[in-house]
């Protein structure tokens, strides 16, 4: 009983902790200018601008990757590409914990892919960001990082992982 109860913490816990952290990125990559900087760019919301979107977009992958590299001396390369990785690591390492489905890697990566995705198409249409492929491929292969780490520590059976619905792991 108590162990069921030590279970349905951690599983609000981690749901808490998931959505929290789905805020936070939406939060650092669509909202990160201050509400008058956002409220202008909405103001000026029209087909015109909506279209000029699709102008500045990268649809070719690899594109920005290869120009970060290039000029890696004069851009914030490393920041840029660290940063498109390392922010959906915890999506990979999250989902796992609160979905049972999301156990399984293609789960995972889908829903890891269509949250950027869905974040990419925002920018492109919103002008509250630029559409870049390039962002998408990154953010996934964090995603995937992320998972990669959730497995290896799930292997090891760490007790707090095993928590998230895993009882045969748990050991007393």
């Amino acid at each position: 009983m108590r162990i069921e109860l030590e279970r349905l913490k951690s599983k609000r816990f981690l749901k808490f902790l998931f959505a929290l952290y789905i805020v936070v990125v939406i939060k650092v990559i669509i909202f990160k200018y201050p509400f008058e900087q956002l409220r202008a760019i909405a103001n000026t919301w029209q087909k015109g601008v909506i279209l000029e979107g699709l102008g500045t977009a990268n649809f070719v992958p690899f594109h920005t990757i290869k120009m970060y590299i290039e000029y890696a001396y004069k851009l914030n390369s490393v920041e840029n590409l660290a940063g498109n990785v390392l922010a959906f690591v915890p999506f990979g390492f999250l989902f796992p914990l609160v979905s049972q489905d999301g156990r399984k890697f293609s789960v995972m990566f889908v829903n890891a892919f269509t949250f950027v995705l869905g974040i990419e198409t925002f920018q492109l249409f919103s002008a509250f960001g630029a559409f870049d492929v390039d962002d998408i491929l990154l953010n996934c292969l964090g995603a995937a990082l992320g998972f990669g780490i959730y497995k290896i520590l799930e292997k090891k059976g760490f007790r707090w992982l095993c928590l998230s619905g895993k009882r045969n792991k748990i050991k007393q």
